[in-house]
């Protein structure tokens, strides 16, 4: 391995949350200096992405599931459009005294929207072969590079399969600034943990259409920023996404020029937090050869541990609206009101959140849970099994203030009907994967935690994703968890005014 996890553990130990470390630093958001919330290119022409979208009739539960489409479908231009509205296209805007509240088809952390999606692309009917940036903003593309440069995308990746026999990838980038302004140095977290849950709407939406769709976490950061023209002290490449299946190798592609592109400032004052960076530098592949060595380490240990309580999800008929309808209304639950949920609308989340993840390189979390309200089970800690069949009770009792605390002192994960912890061992993903098993470790959670939102939503329920004490956390869910580290959060319960009891 090229590393072995030394510089991202010191990363995770340094933005860890804990009360100490909240009352020793202390943040007051700058509201005249806060981001835009979009990359814009003033001087590039708009490119409109068609609006009449093809739709699908794919049941909700399934395509979350990403359960195998019964017809494989080619990508166009309609379907490439479909797929980053529902992963990251604006669903819904509000206007208020300030300006505009744009809300996106998936969650993201303070709503600051800091994951941008690049479409490199053969010809796709009326659009060009070339390298486009998507912007949600007014839902249209904008040409960077006229071409196909996929061959390029390529040998970034080590030739991954998947990645030469697409159509289309995408690109997830993040800008730290657009996130670093409220959250810090949580910020390189907050890239996976964004990138997940648009990742998880991605798969779904692409499941409903039946476009088999890749998600590639091993590629050389070196070759992928020059592409698309970023700025790698601000904005950062994430993950290659690779959609469709069985077109012909990609030419080679035409020479790279160097091409200066303008965008609009982010706000008046950038600050740069060096830590982001350096955790990125660390955890990045220096040549095809090494991406090919990182790629092909030994699979993870899954625990095969099922726990005593089997849980029986819903089929996937009883919700019969299909995904798109789930994500347009699916939201951010900002009060829960302390009423229990069944225990078979939880079984059915934890099975969708559970699925196998289309990734080149695994590092699976264990899911944890504590039960506040939820009919035929008792209030406790658990431990949920790999797949999501089973539970097993660690612990029994009302634990609604500790959830409260765990979740920084919110309401919120005191008055779910349950609370989702999705925790990795990163000693066993470090010596597999060395640094860059961070980036996977907190993408592979934050699926599944996308997963949670989009399942709770389509059960009629409300979910939230939470930050949390680290540490705290880890010893609430030990002996059981010793020696983990939480990566997402997700409390769920029914949606609800009711206030809560003095």
């Amino acid at each position: 391995m090229p590393n072995d996890g030394t510089a991202l553990r010191d990363y995770h130990e340094r933005s860890k949350h804990s009360v100490a470390s909240l009352r020793a630093q202390p943040h007051y958001l700058d509201w005249d200096n806060q981001p835009r919330p979009f990359k814009v290119y003033p001087d590039l022409d708009a490119i409109p992405l068609p609006t009449e979208l093809p739709g699908s009739q794919r049941l909700a539960l399934d395509a979350i599931a990403g359960a195998p489409a019964p017809v494989a479908t080619s990508l166009d231009l309609p379907r490439l459009a479909h797929l980053l509205y529902f992963s990251a296209g604006v669903v819904r805007r509000r206007a208020h005294p300030g300006g505009e509240v744009f809300y996106r088809a998936a969650a993201c952390t303070g709503a600051l929207y800091h994951v941008d999606v690049y479409v490199a692309c053969a010809d796709l009917g009326d659009l060009a072969a070339g390298v486009y940036h998507f912007g949600p903003h007014d839902f249209a593309l904008r040409r960077l590079r006229d071409g196909d440069q996929r061959a390029r995308l390529a040998r970034a990746t080590a030739d991954e399969p998947h990645v030469i026999a697409a159509s289309s990838l995408l690109v997830l980038t993040s800008t730290f600034w657009r996130n670093a302004w409220k959250y810090r140095t949580r910020t390189y977290r907050h890239a996976f943990w964004d990138a997940g849950t648009l990742v998880a709407n991605l798969l779904a939406a692409a499941a409903a259409l039946g476009i088999p769709a890749q998600v590639v976490t091993g590629f050389v950061d070196e070759a992928v920023t020059p592409l698309l023209e970023l700025d790698p002290a601000r904005e950062v490449p994430l993950a290659v996404i690779a959609l469709g299946s069985g077109d012909t190798p990609p030419p080679d592609p035409p020479a790279l020029a160097r091409v200066d592109l303008a965008t609009l400032p982010l706000s008046p004052e950038e600050i740069e937090y060096p830590i982001l960076r350096a955790a990125h530098d660390a955890s990045s592949l220096p040549a095809p050869d090494a991406v090919r060595v990182w790629r092909s380490a030994p699979p993870p240990a899954i625990d095969s541990h099922r726990g005593a309580i089997a849980l029986a999800p819903l089929p996937a008929s009883v919700v019969p609206e299909p995904i798109e309808e789930v994500i347009l209304r699916r939201g951010s639950t900002r009060r829960f009101p302390l009423a229990p949920i069944p225990v078979e609308t939880l079984a059915t989340v934890l099975h969708a959140s559970s699925r196998p993840t289309p990734l080149d390189v695994h590092a699976p979390p264990a899911c944890y849970a504590i039960v506040h309200a939820v009919d035929g089970l008792e209030p406790g800690a658990y431990a949920v099994s790999a797949d999501g069949s089973a539970m097993e009770l660690l612990r029994r009792g009302d634990f609604r203030r500790q959830a409260g605390f765990l979740g920084l002192g919110q309401d919120l994960p005191a008055d779910a009907g349950a609370c989702l912890y999705w925790l990795v061992d990163l000693d066993a993903v470090f010596a597999r994967l060395g640094d860059r098993g961070y980036r996977v470790a907190q993408l592979e959670a934050a699926i599944a935690g996308g997963r949670t939102y989009l399942a709770a939503y389509a059960l009629g329920l409300g979910a939230t994703g939470l930050t949390f004490f680290d540490d705290d956390v880890t010893s609430f869910f030990s002996p059981h968890a010793a020696g983990k580290s939480v990566m997402f959060h997700v409390a769920v319960g029914r949606r609800g005014r009711a206030p809560r009891p003095a």
